[in-house]
């Protein structure tokens, strides 16, 4: 991050979120983010670390999740938001195609999910039908 878009000192982020600084801190320690650091001490936060805290903020406080679901839950937000860049961007669809197969596969690993094949390996049998 570069320190120009870092303009929120920790005080200020603290409000902008209304959390504890201190939670700031336990979030950064946690690696849920990183503000940049000035002269080893001084942390400043992004307008990206604010949205950050506030995804957080709604993925703990009202959806309830613990901080390693959030850790994933962020992980998987970022995948996605890279996931919609490389729609935007790419004019070529079978490359398209690709690229997003890669990313699911990427994302359905995260959740711990064994199967990224068709549906139809899905079942024992690989019919996709229920017994």
């Amino acid at each position: 991050m570069d320190a120009k878009e870092a303009v929120f000192i920790i005080s200020v982020a603290a409000r902008l979120v209304d959390m504890h600084p201190s939670t700031l801190r336990k979030y950064e320690r946690c690696g849920l983010l990183e503000p940049c650091r000035l002269r080893g001490r001084l942390r400043l936060y992004s307008p990206e670390d604010i949205a950050r805290l506030r995804q957080i903020k709604v993925l703990v406080e009202e959806r309830g999740i613990n901080l390693a679901g959030v850790e994933l839950a962020l992980d998987l937000s970022d995948r996605l938001r890279e996931l919609r860049r490389m729609v935007d961007q790419c004019a070529d669809s079978e490359q398209l195609r690709s690229q997003v197969r890669e990313l699911a596969d990427e994302m359905l690993r995260l959740l711990g999910a064994s199967d990224t094949g068709s549906p139809a390996s899905a079942t024992p049998g690989g019919t996709g039908s229920h017994p």
